[in-house]
């Protein structure tokens, strides 16, 4: 996704991390436990393969997925929610009671194709508990204040 120069409110900068149409579904799909690429591709109905790499390197630059490649032929590579991902949780859940209390899962065509409830929806019976490692990995990079526009330097 590409990075543009915000005013500085917090809400815009989270939104351009997590506000394209496929990145909440992607960490919804981390949030049981560690997962193949293929494996969050299948459960993404309509994502193409090149979107979905491209996401998981945004998730990754931004330090809410990490990435382990545990090498073999073909490769296998896995990608986990960070404690930085985890924070994105209850935003995760705002998003399905919203769309609860707006009847998204009324519709016919959603029944026929899905099923009553998504698999991580609490209605649907089976959902298993999030996934929450035993050691909780502290974020790797300290988020950094901006720093302030320099001007006493001037190149000729």
């Amino acid at each position: 996704m590409k990075r543009r120069d915000l005013d500085g409110c917090p809400i815009a900068g989270a939104l351009q991390m997590v506000g394209d149409k496929w990145t909440m579904l992607i960490i919804r799909e981390l949030v049981h436990g560690p997962k193949r690429t293929m494996a969050i591709h299948a459960k993404l109905e309509g994502l193409s393969s090149r979107t979905l790499v491209a996401r998981l390197k945004d998730l990754g630059k931004d330090r809410i997925v990490v990435r382990k490649d545990f090498g073999g032929n073909p490769p296998h590579i896995e990608y986990t929610l960070t404690a930085r991902g985890r924070l994105l949780l209850p935003l995760l859940d705002a998003l399905r009671e919203t769309g609860q209390v707006l009847g998204c899962y009324e519709c016919e065509d959603h029944k026929r194709r899905q099923g009553e409830y998504c698999a991580t929806c609490p209605n649907n019976g089976k959902a298993p508990e999030p996934y929450i490692p035993e050691e909780i990995e502290p974020v790797s990079q300290p988020i950094r204040p901006r720093r302030e526009r320099d001007d006493s330097i001037v190149l000729l």
